[in-house]
C-alpha cells in the first residue's frame, strides 16, 4: 500500500476481505487495459446458473448510422407481461468489461419483481471514443422503450440502471432523454457511478494509490474515453455527467455511493444538485464501503443493506406482478 493522505477507513469486514484477495496492481494504466480485459469478459451461463431464467440476444440497429447494438434480454421462464423493465448498463471504467459482467448482483430483480432485464453491449474506450459508449446505450435504451409490448413490460415502468462506469452511462443517457423529449423513465438508479472527468475533488486525492479504482484508474479510464476533450471548460454534460448545470425534468433517482472510494464527493455533489433543481433523489453513502464492494464481498453485512435498500427503492418505483406478489412480504 502506498502513503495516501487521511481518508475513511474501510469497514473491516470489507478490509479483511480486501486484505485476504490475491495481489494485483492498484493502479491500471493506459498498458494494461489490453492484458486485463480477457479476465473481464462473464460467461453468462455461468452468471446466470440454475436459475429460472431465460437469455435472448437482439441485434438493434445503432443511432445516426453507427454500428448496431446486441442487447441481452432476460427474463423469467415464466414472465407476466405487464410489470416493469430495468435497462441496465455493465460498468468497467468505460474501458473493460462486457454486457454481463457485474450482473450477478442485480439479477435477484429479474426474480423478485419478474422485470423484462435488457443489458446493452457498448463499444469500449480507447477503442472508440465519446460518444461512442453513450450511442450505443442511447439506440438500446431507445429500442427497447419501443419494443415494450412485443418484450413483455409497460412503458410506464421502465428504469435507467448502471454501475460504476456504467452508472455515468446512464445519468448521460437519462439527460439525453431528457433533452430529446423521450424515452419516458419511471426512475434511475445508480450505482456508484462515474460522473466527473475532472478527478479533482477531495474523495479523488483520498484514494490515490490506495483501494479499488484509485484515482489513476480513472484518469486511465477518463484519458482513454474523452482523449483530449478531457478537462476542457465546455465538456458536454453528456460525455460527464457532472458538468451539467441543470438537473431539472430528471426522472426519480436512486443513488449510492461508498464512503471510502473515488468516487463519493461527486456522487454526492450530484445528489445535491438533483435537490437543488427541484428533483427527486434518494442517496446512500456506504459507510467504510470500497467502490464495487458488492460484487467483491457479495456476503458482507454491508452489501445485505445495500441490497435491500436497492431492492426498497425499486419496489416503489416498479411494484410487483401477479408471478411474484405471492413470494414477497
Amino acid at each position: 500500500m502506498t502513503s495516501h493522505i487521511s481518508s475513511p477507513a474501510f469497514d473491516p469486514e470489507l478490509a479483511a476481505a480486501l486484505e485476504a484477495a490475491p495481489a494485483g496492481p492498484t493502479t491500471i494504466t493506459p498498458e494494461m487495459i489490453g492484458m486485463i480485459r480477457p479476465y473481464m469478459a462473464a460467461d453468462p451461463a455461468a452468471v446466470i446458473g440454475d436459475r429460472p431464467i431465460e437469455l435472448v440476444d437482439r441485434t438493434v440497429p445503432g443511432r445516426d448510422g453507427a454500428p448496431d447494438v446486441t442487447l441481452s434480454i432476460l427474463r423469467r421462464t415464466d414472465h407476466v407481461p405487464g410489470g416493469g423493465a430495468i435497462y441496465f448498463v455493465h460498468g468497467g471504467g468505460l474501458i473493460l468489461g462486457d454486457r454481463f459482467f457485474g450482473i450477478a448482483p442485480v439479477l435477484d430483480w429479474i426474480e423478485t419483481f419478474d422485470v423484462v432485464f435488457v443489458t446493452p453491449e457498448y463499444r469500449l474506450a480507447p477503442d472508440e471514443r465519446y460518444p461512442a459508449a453513450l450511442d450505443d446505450v442511447s439506440a438500446g435504451l431507445a429500442w427497447t422503450a419501443a419494443h415494450a409490448e412485443e418484450l413483455g413490460f409497460d412503458a410506464a415502468r421502465l428504469v435507467l440502471a448502471g454501475a460504476s462506469a456504467g452508472g455515468g452511462l446512464a445519468a448521460a443517457a437519462a439527460l439525453r432523454a431528457r433533452d430529446e423529449g423521450g424515452p419516458a423513465l419511471a426512475g434511475q438508479l445508480l450505482i456508484y457511478p462515474m460522473l466527473d472527468d475532472r478527478n479533482d475533488t477531495v474523495s479523488s486525492y483520498q484514494y490515490e494509490g490506495y483501494g479499488r479504482w484509485d484515482r489513476g484508474s480513472n484518469d486511465t479510464g477518463w484519458d482513454a474515453y474523452l482523449g483530449e476533450l478531457r478537462r476542457s471548460p465546455d465538456l458536454p454534460a453528456y460525455a460527464a455527467p457532472a458538468r451539467a448545470t441543470d438537473l431539472s425534468g430528471l426522472p426519480p433517482t436512486y443513488l449510492e455511493v461508498g464512503s471510502a472510494e473515488v468516487f463519493r464527493d461527486e456522487d454526492v455533489a450530484y445528489a445535491t444538485q438533483l435537490w437543488s433543481d427541484g428533483g427527486d433523489c434518494e442517496l446512500h453513502v456506504w459507510p467504510g464501503g470500497y467502490h464495487a464492494f458488492d460484487l467483491h464481498v457479495p456476503a458482507a453485512k454491508l452489501t445485505a443493506s445495500m441490497v435491500s435498500a436497492r431492492r426498497d427503492w425499486l419496489k416503489r418505483k416498479i411494484g410487483l406482478t401477479a408471478a411474484t406478489q405471492n413470494g414477497e412480504s
